[in-house]
Parts: structure tokens; C-alpha cells; sequence
């Protein structure tokens, strides 16, 4: 059973990853439907917007770090998400491969990007301040 302050940081993630994937999703189909752009060139720009507002919303009110931003702590933040978008890209490409339609695989990747996030937020870029040294 998770702890009380656990189960806080996840309601708290859950909700910036809902603004995220808002953001992300509606940038993508503007892109993909509304100026016929491919899917690679339209995750790439609908990604990058989502990652931009996760960093602010994660840092400083999901898990509340105090300390100034160092240049480890961003490096340890893109790290994560070259992987979440390697994954959630590698996925929806598959999946569109398949059949499925743009949005249904964007939805899909989508999950797949906020488990490796959430992982990698909690236990690596911004957990409590043991790598200030790093």
C-alpha cells in the first residue's frame, strides 16, 4: 500500500499528465488532420510542447523540489524523455503499422510514455535531493 504522500505525488502527476497529454494530443491532431502533416514530424512538435509544461508542473508543485535547477537535473529530465519518446514513438508506429488509426495509437503511446516518465521523475530526476552533487 502506498503512503499517503506517495499517493499524493500521483494524484498530482496524474493531473499534470492529463494537461500534458491534452496539449500533446491536441498539438498532434492539429498537425496529422488539420495541416496534413506526417506523424513522426507531428509527435515530435506535439511531444516537445507536453514536455515543456511537464518539467515547470512536475518540479515544482508535483514534487515540490526547492532547490535551484542545475544542469544535472535538466540533463537527468531530457534523458528521461528521449526515452518515454523513443518508446511512445516506436509504439505508435507500430501500431499505425497495424492499422490502428493515428489517434487510437497516439492515445496508446501515450500510456506507454507516462509509466516510463513517471518512473523515471520519481526515482531519478527529481527525487530528493541526494544528487546535488552530481
Amino acid at each position: 500500500m502506498l503512503r499517503l504522500s506517495e499517493r499524493m505525488k500521483l494524484a498530482k502527476y496524474a493531473l499534470v499528465g492529463g494537461l500534458n497529454t491534452g496539449v500533446d494530443f491536441a498539438v498532434f491532431c492539429a498537425f496529422v488532420y488539420g495541416f496534413g502533416i506526417g506523424s513522426i514530424a507531428a509527435q515530435t512538435v506535439s511531444y516537445l510542447a507536453g514536455v515543456a509544461n511537464s518539467y515547470l508542473l512536475n518540479r515544482y508543485w508535483t514534487f515540490q523540489v526547492k532547490s535551484k535547477r542545475n544542469m544535472a537535473e535538466l540533463v537527468r529530465f531530457i534523458v528521461i524523455n528521449i526515452l518515454s519518446f523513443a518508446a511512445a514513438t516506436a509504439l505508435l508506429l507500430g501500431l499505425e503499422q497495424w492499422g490502428a488509426e493515428s489517434a487510437l495509437a497516439k492515445i496508446v503511446s501515450v500510456a506507454c510514455s507516462l509509466v516510463v516518465n513517471y518512473v523515471g521523475y520519481r526515482l531519478w530526476v527529481f527525487q530528493a535531493r541526494r544528487m546535488d552533487s552530481v
